[in-house]
């Protein structure tokens, strides 16, 4: 019987030799104009070194992008007699973007990614896909996805994505192909007392989708994560709870450059709609009114620094999930803080990131149905990460993070859990390199953007359990994993 050492060695010779041969491929392939979602670089005629440090991490002129509605670029081409035409820029740059108008294409982008994932100790494959083995999966197509990305009017504009998601382990999937990400906004810009104001209005899918920093829980990192392995159980209701499952409406204003505020709320859709697009309704937990949300931050750019700081959150009252019904409410208050600072030094970048989640949960529903304990629980979630891009025509990106999530045990909702707790914490290091082509205003259609990352994950506790065995049978170490993976959008 081989040792686990060797074994781990072959593990990592055949991963390095999976790289070597992918980077070289796309070296070959890579064009020099590329952008994160080439949609929005046929509107605008920006390469993505204006709008992301790296993909989908924002600059500042990215996010500004973002709040003023993916319209940037559709008001030169209606003023020039060509409404809906795509600017080709000869020289474009952030202060001075459009200088001419080419012609029309459909703001349309498909996005793939493939992956290999090892972790340290095999799966349960039970009722999984015959293709899948119990470790070292190679998945051509982890997931595909077709975005509409782009202005439909001067003041309206869409970030939309529907994706398919290949069977992971465990029982067959009951959809694999659904909507995933949805931001349509009206925007606007006026004066007041001398302050300029962007104003407008977003409706989305997923409670923090719509915001512009990557602190807050929908964009934040890892930007890619492996379908193949465990993944803790207790997250926050704002932390991806209610992603695609809800619909909802938010106003906003940003004042001077500087001040974000937004309010909106949300509202669970019915299952038969969630059925139609692609989303398992008993997995859903049904909100029994608008659900409301609010943020505030304030951003401060001085040179080549940036830094912000905002809260945010969310007071949802909920019934049990649509497969599991029975009497009662539950209601889940979270409150978050946020903050972000950038440099942005002389071909590279410099990101620091940290969030905090506190959640309230009031349980009459689940307790009165046997599901919890307790009437009442917290939940907390803390995350740190930094990360440093490095190049312009190609980037090469190092990133770190610490995450930690803890809270009240609880002997029936944490069942599962061999300390009945909710406790995970542990570390994310990735390094990627980025074939974003040069940052210049291309004079071509950018076909083409790919990034190729390896990334590992390490527990120091999952679902409660410790380091170290705890005497059920359970280690935290045993959901370490590792994953390569190419990221292509065309």
């Amino acid at each position: 019987m081989p040792r686990e050492g060797h074994s781990r060695g072959r593990v990592l010779t055949r991963l390095l030799l999976i790289l070597f041969v992918v980077m070289s491929a796309a070296a070959m392939l890579r064009p020099d104009p590329a952008s994160a979602l080439p949609s929005f670089a046929r509107q605008t005629g920006l390469a993505c070194g204006a709008c992301h440090t790296e993909f989908p991490q924002l600059t500042p002129f990215g996010r500004r992008f973002k709040i003023g509605g993916y319209t940037l670029g559709y008001a030169t081409a209606a003023a020039n007699g060509k409404p809906g035409y795509s600017p080709f820029p000869t020289k474009a740059t952030p202060s001075d973007p459009i200088k001419e108008i080419g012609e029309w294409v459909p703001p349309v982008s498909v996005q793939v990614i493939s992956s290999f994932t090892h972790t340290a100790t095999p799966m349960n494959t039970a009722g999984s896909a015959p293709y899948l083995k119990a470790n070292d999966n190679f998945e051509p197509v982890q997931a595909a996805s077709i975005f509409y990305g782009g202005a439909i009017t001067d003041h309206v504009g869409a970030f939309a994505q529907f994706t398919y998601n290949a069977q992971p382990f465990g029982p067959p999937l009951p959809h694999q192909y659904s909507w995933d990400l949805l931001d349509v906004r009206y925007a606007n810009t006026v004066n007041i007392g001398g302050m300029p104001v962007v104003y407008g209005v977003s409706v989305n899918n997923n409670p923090t989708v719509q915001d512009p920093w990557n602190s807050t829980p929908a964009w934040g990192f890892p930007f890619v994560a492996t379908n193949l392995a465990n993944t803790p159980d207790a997250k926050t209701r704002i932390d991806q709870g209610f992603a695609a499952q809800v619909l909802g409406v938010s106003a906003y204003a940003f004042i001077n450059d500087q001040l974000y505020l937004e309010a909106g709320g949300y509202q669970t859709l019915r299952p038969g709609t969630l059925d139609t697009l692609g989303i398992a309704p008993a997995n859903t937990t049904p909100t029994q009114a608008i659900a409301p949300y609010f943020r505030a931050a304030f951003e401060q750019q001085w040179g080549k620094h940036n830094i912000e700081v905002g809260t945010f959150g969310l007071i949802a009252d909920t019934a049990l999930p649509y497969g599991a019904p029975g009497p009662g409410t539950n209601r889940f208050t979270d409150i978050g803080f946020d903050t972000q600072y950038q440099y942005q030094g002389d071909g590279y970048w410099f990101t620091l990131r940290g969030t905090y989640i506190h959640e309230k949960q009031d349980l009459a529903a689940s307790f009165a149905n046997g599901v919890s304990a307790n009437l009442t629980n917290t939940l907390n979630t803390f995350r740190v990460n930094a990360a440093l891009t490095y190049g312009t025509d190609g980037k090469v990106i190092l990133t770190g993070g610490y995450f930690n999530t803890w809270g009240t045990a609880d002997s029936l909702l944490y069942a599962g859990h061999s300390t009945f707790k909710p406790d995970t914490d542990g570390y994310t290091v990735e390094i990627a390199y980025q074939f974003f082509g040069k940052n210049n205003a291309p004079k071509i259609w950018p076909w083409f953007n790919s990034r190729i990352g390896l990334q590992y994950t390490a527990y120091n506790k999952f679902n409660g359990a410790k380091f170290n065995f705890d005497g059920m049978g359970t280690n935290a170490r045993d959901n370490n994993t590792l994953l390569a993976y190419i990221w292509t959008t065309f």
